[in-house]
């Protein structure tokens, strides 16, 4: 049985973005809203939308109370989560399946296992998902931390159990550093997440981060979707993103997308997930997996022809997947880049009023975005304003294409990083695609310098 109505519990480009699924599906959408955002686009283009609070995420698109309250005035039977806000939270999932709704995405235990990165990096070892070298649990003190390191070698890298983004992460290049990486990793741990748990890994040098999309049925059929290569990021934000990865060949892709299909299909996961790697000489090591859509899950799209928000909205109908393995066939090279509002070099948010705005368009373009002439960006959120998508025949057809579709873009009357995007299409190792996570911090140091 399909849903009648279905909520979306986020904002901007990504509640469009299921929007616009629900209405080719013939299901009523619901837009939430804080007062901040009551001239949103995805207000505007939802068939009801309901405020539930102040600007404050916390007081809106982070209360739960408010969400369900929305679901039951709307009589909306699902949720769709979107990513971010609470797209990743076990224990609002479990009050939503407590309110005979539909979550649409994995069950709350598979999120609370995969939230845990100890209880993760354990279970895909199990799975026979190739891992980082690193401690076998949290590390307890300074004194773990040193031996851990002295067995697999330095350079090692602190994290978060609970991290995201960037936070609570600390590289120690020698045992002269270990100690000040330790406690530095675990105070921003505790002051970023509420829990100063931490473990260490081997750091590797230079990795490309590669990433499987897959998908479940929730009844212990999975396939993949290849892989993206997010490797382009800045303080680990991603900031452009390519399928296929230039640095794998297909019996590559075929192994590991093999291996974490078979992974995820033998704990009866349900929806779309992405499995992270670092890959590098030829090997792949698990970081983590994300369970929900990804912001780049447009580029996997393209490439293959399917709609992932249609399929996570079938599947959690109880539908069985629309499509198996050998179905799926890559086509041609997609790409995405992310702009934000923010004021280079620095990066700094650059929330405003959007004097213009024109998207670019012709063959092979995309734009997500809840853009439009005379919209306030609000100072409460994400400075991510767009994306941009293209697909060609090829690599060097998509960056041609990247390069036009940039040279459209408008945006005027706040500051993006669009300047960024057009600065990389001019360097030999983004157009040749040798780059690693290391690269665009590198480069942003040196054109900071000159």
């Amino acid at each position: 049985m399909m849903f009648n109505k279905i909520l979306i519990a986020n904002r901007g480009e990504i509640a469009l973005r299921v929007i616009r699924a629900c209405r080719e599906m013939g299901i009523a959408s619901v837009a939430v809203h804080s007062t901040a955002d009551s001239d949103a686009m995805h207000v505007r283009m939802a068939d009801e939308a309901i405020c539930i609070g102040p600007p404050p995420s916390a007081q809106s698109y982070l209360h739960v109370p408010a969400i369900i309250s929305a679901c039951e005035i709307s009589g909306a039977d699902a949720i769709h989560p979107g990513y971010g806000f609470l797209s990743e939270n076990a224990a609002f999932v479990q009050v939503v399946e407590d309110h005979d709704i539909t979550f649409i995405g994995p069950s709350a235990e598979h999120i609370r296992l995969m939230g845990d990165k100890i209880t993760a990096k354990e279970t895909m070892r199990a799975l026979g998902v190739p891992c980082v070298p690193g401690s076998d649990g949290g590390v307890p003190d300074v004194e773990t931390a040193r031996s851990v390191a002295e067995d697999i070698g330095y350079p090692v890298i602190i994290k978060a159990t609970a991290g995201g983004g960037g936070r609570g992460m600390k590289l120690a290049r020698s045992a002269k550093e270990i100690d000040s990486a330790f406690r530095t990793a675990r105070a921003e741990a505790k002051s970023a997440f509420g829990n100063d748990a931490v473990y260490l890994e081997k750091y590797l040098g230079t990795p490309r981060h590669i990433e499987i999309q897959v998908f479940g049925d929730g009844k212990g059929n999975a396939v993949h979707l290849g892989e993206r290569d997010c490797s382009l990021q800045r303080r680990h934000q991603k900031v452009l993103e390519e399928a296929p990865s230039p640095a794998l060949d297909a019996a590559t892709r075929a192994r590991i997308g093999q291996t974490c299909a078979e992974a995820v299909a033998r704990i009866g996961y349900r929806g779309a997930g992405t499995i992270e790697f670092l890959y590098e000489n030829g090997e792949f090591y698990f970081i983590e997996m994300n369970t929900r859509l990804q912001v780049e899950h447009p580029v996997t799209e393209a490439i293959f022809g399917v709609d992932l928000v249609r399929e996570q909205i079938r599947v959690a109908a109880g539908k069985p997947l629309s499509f198996a393995q050998d179905d799926l066939h890559l086509g041609g090279h997609a790409i995405e880049v992310r702009i934000n509002a923010e004021k280079l070099p620095n990066f700094t948010p650059c929330p405003g009023t959007v004097a213009t705005y024109h998207a670019p368009g012709g063959l092979g373009v995309r734009m997500d975005s809840a853009l439009y002439s005379g919209y306030t960006i609000p100072p409460y959120y994400d400075s991510l304003i767009a994306k941009l998508i293209v697909h060609g025949r090829d690599r060097p057809e998509a960056l041609a294409r990247l390069n036009r579709a940039l040279g459209e873009l408008i945006i005027d009357g706040v500051d993006s990083s669009v300047p960024l995007f057009r600065a990389l299409l001019e360097q030999q190792d983004v157009l040749t695609g040798d780059y690693n996570i290391h690269w665009l911090e590198a480069f942003l140091a040196q054109t900071l310098e000159t």
